[in-house]
């Protein structure tokens, strides 16, 4: 006789298992959750480049694009490129949306880490490599691939060139690229190649995946300045002719940056001599010198207010970060400075600087101190930035108060001797 109790203990295990099952299934079920940007297009690429903002999905995308080639058998053996041998593993690998994540478990592909390679259980192998060690791409043949950050990558045409030697397997030997852009020789390269199927997207369009105080502090502090139209809405832009500064040149200054003793600091204004909604900015920057001779940018404090309101900003300044004195423009404010600051705070150091050449004469030196990667910036200053990128000498029509105030300071720390200031005492 059948216990008709046990019988349906036993038909309920098996819906839970089953409902288990199921629900595993659809957590890994990839076209159900991609958007359309994220699928592979179709046509006959030999090159998908994905060009995307921050937080776009590029990672996922580029784990589940292989995954699906090897649930189709469309490739068999399979190069994983990352910028070094920490990010190919710790990105596309083990990351949260790497290839391990992707795969359900009874799919997931052995991972040897000391071999560099991934082997999943229907025989498919992905070997590892770093951009650093490309000539390690000799050798090997493969008939798919995945590249990411390639626009990052130092050395990204020799590892571009190995790659494309070794893709020569299979009847349709394919490779995507996910990337944030720069304008590089070999993105525009790929760009104009016909068999590129090129993808673009915005850090906006993964909105809802994405944490929305981190929204409102991107679309706050970056979403106007071009390293906001590069880093989240995939704008490739291209360095103006003529300009002294560039982003590439910035961005080497950020990523250079060592907190680091300072045995100097400067406040330095380049004051708006009117205040109304057509009054220029008052600029203000703020600056240090290390005692290996590095200008450091540390604050860019400018603001379009009345006089009474930016020279406390400035005094304030002064005082937090420890300055040894104020260097202030005086060909247009003439001794508004001088005359504000004995007002308010007597005790400040104070020197007065005047334009006597071009600002093209005056910026060059400064430029020319970046080349020699002789400033740092202690974070990225974005209005500062688009301001240096913008300005083309004698081009330029707006006067770049910013820059100003920036030139003002290296100057006096790097340049200027250290004399003709004045100290009140009374």
């Amino acid at each position: 006789m059948v216990n008709t109790t046990l019988l349906k203990k036993f038909l309920n295990i098996l819906k839970k298992e089953r409902d288990r099952r199921k629900a595993l299934l659809s957590a890994y079920d990839w076209l159900k959750q991609a958007r359309p940007k994220q699928l592979p297009p179709p046509g006959d690429w030999r090159i998908w480049l994905i060009m995307a903002g921050r937080g776009f999905g590029k990672t996922r995308t580029g784990a589940e694009t292989l995954r699906g080639w090897v649930q189709q058998g469309l490739c068999r053996r399979l190069a994983l490129i990352g910028e070094t041998e920490i990010e190919t593993r710790q990105v596309m690998i083990e990351g949260s949306s790497g290839l391990l994540a992707v795969h359900p478990p009874h799919e997931r592909p052995l991972y040897e880490p000391s071999k560099r390679q991934l082997t999943w259980p229907n025989g498919t192998i992905a070997n590892c490599f770093s951009a650093e060690a490309y000539e390690s791409l000799r050798g090997p043949q493969f008939d798919g691939a995945w590249v990411d950050e390639l626009a990052k990558f130092p050395e990204g045409e020799k590892v571009w060139d190995q790659l494309m030697f070794g893709l020569r397997l299979g009847q349709k030997p394919r490779v995507i690229v996910t990337t944030t852009p720069r304008p590089t020789s070999l993105i525009k390269r790929l760009l104009k190649n016909p068999k590129t199927c090129l993808t673009k997207g915005s850090t906006f369009e993964n909105a809802k995946n994405l944490a929305q105080p981190f929204l409102e502090y991107m679309r706050e502090h970056y979403e106007k300045s071009w390293l906001g139209r590069q880093e989240l809405y995939a704008d490739l832009i291209e360095e103006r002719e003529g300009t002294l500064w560039t982003p590439s040149l910035l961005e080497k200054a950020r990523n250079a940056y060592e907190e680091t003793p300072l045995k100097r600091v400067v406040v330095a204004i380049d004051p708006a001599v009117s205040h109304g909604n057509q009054s220029d900015e008052t600029g203000m920057i703020v600056a240090g010198l290390t005692s290996q001779g590095r200008g450091v940018v540390l604050a860019d404090l400018s603001l379009k207010a009345a006089p009474s309101f930016w020279i406390q900003k400035a005094i304030g300044a002064y005082h937090d970060f420890k300055a040894d004195r104020v260097v202030a423009e005086v060909n247009m404010g003439g001794e508004l400075v001088e005359q504000l600051l004995r007002s308010y705070d007597p005790s400040i150091s104070y020197k007065p600087v005047r334009a006597t050449r071009g600002k093209f004469l005056r910026a060059e030196p400064i430029a020319a101190l970046y080349e020699r990667h002789m400033v740092w910036h202690a974070k990225y200053f974005p209005e500062l930035e688009e301001q240096l990128c913008s300005y083309v000498p004698g081009k330029t029509g707006k006067s770049p108060d910013r820059l100003d105030a920036l030139v003002w300071a290296l100057t006096d720390l790097m340049l200027a001797p250290t004399s003709s200031f004045k100290v009140w005492t009374s």
